[in-house]
């Protein structure tokens, strides 16, 4: 008798516990989901409205429109300059590549300096790059405008490119250095026994074990560059090397009464290219990110 009780009241203890657990998940993904649309509705009435008229935009606060009218995106595109935005975009992918080059190699080569090698004032060094990540960037725009101004590089791309060749983006260094903490050197130091000198050593070695850190520089710097403003704003005074950033400026300011339904469609489109990116290399971004500083 006794037994059989016992028996029962662990039962009713163990269905407790799972119904317990049960309504605790329930609650969680409750809260999720509810947060998840809270933060997710301004990206659907930004869709929403690139379908609809001003009077719409300014009136409803719902994100579905009356009717799916595409001229915002078709009058958006066209633009009141004399270029499209196929100019801007193929503009901003300009700047964009050869920027995240740059910024791989260079980050990649200082972090592996930091990371492997024991030279003088490594401490120090080390110790000034990350206080510079504590600069706001607006302290250094004046010493390098007067700087590409001395280099006569006003007015090109090359202001906005050039930087990123000497790693001074140094989050991406420090998030790098890192990464490189937590890879044993085990297979490194079975390389250099076979006779791989250093750069053969990274190239091999280190470079596809820091697959999804690099992946993380990538998809970073893309989104950072494509929603610069102030960098463009500042170097650039030809319409005709506008990237999309400053084009959707242009195209708010041109009339003096704005078209917002192309202004939000075109803002739309200029989304895509960094969302694209960031889901396609999401795996990947998410492993370099949660790797980052587990040791060291």
């Amino acid at each position: 008798m006794s037994a059989t009780t016992s028996a029962t009241g662990v039962g009713a203890v163990d269905h407790y516990e799972v119904r317990k657990e049960r309504l605790n998940t329930i609650i969680r993904y409750t809260l999720l989901i509810t947060m998840g649309l809270i933060m997710l509705y301004p990206l659907f009435w930004l869709i929403g409205a690139s379908f609809k008229s001003n009077a719409e935009i300014f009136t409803e606060v719902g994100f579905w429109p009356s009717r799916l009218d595409f001229t915002p995106y078709i009058k958006g595109w066209k633009t009141s300059t004399e270029y499209t935005f196929t100019r801007y975009f193929f503009n901003s992918f300009l700047i964009v590549i050869p920027r995240i080059i740059v910024t791989v190699i260079s980050c990649v080569l200082v972090a592996y300096a930091f990371a492997r090698f024991d030279f003088w004032g490594k401490k120090i060094l080390f110790s000034i790059m990350v206080a510079t990540m504590m600069l706001p960037q607006i302290v250094l725009r004046i010493p390098q405008y007067i700087m590409f101004q001395h280099f006569d590089m006003l007015d090109s791309y090359t202001p906005l490119i050039l930087p990123s060749a000497f790693a001074t983006d140094t989050f991406f260094v420090f998030m790098l250095v890192q990464f490189l903490r937590g890879i044993p050197r085990d297979m490194e130091e079975a390389a250099q026994m076979d006779g791989c000198n250093s750069l053969q050593m990274l190239w091999y070695i280190i470079v596809p074990l820091l697959k999804p850190a690099i992946i993380s520089v990538i998809v970073f710097q893309f989104i950072w560059t494509m929603n610069d403003f102030i960098g463009p704003l500042i170097y650039l005074s030809s319409v005709d090397k506008y990237p999309v950033s400053l084009a959707l400026k242009i195209s708010i300011g041109a009339t003096e009464e704005v078209e917002w339904g192309s202004v939000i469609a075109i803002s739309v489109l200029a989304l895509l290219p960094s969302v694209a990116v960031f889901f396609a290399a999401q795996k990947h971004f998410v492993d370099g990110v949660a790797s980052t500083g587990l040791k060291g």
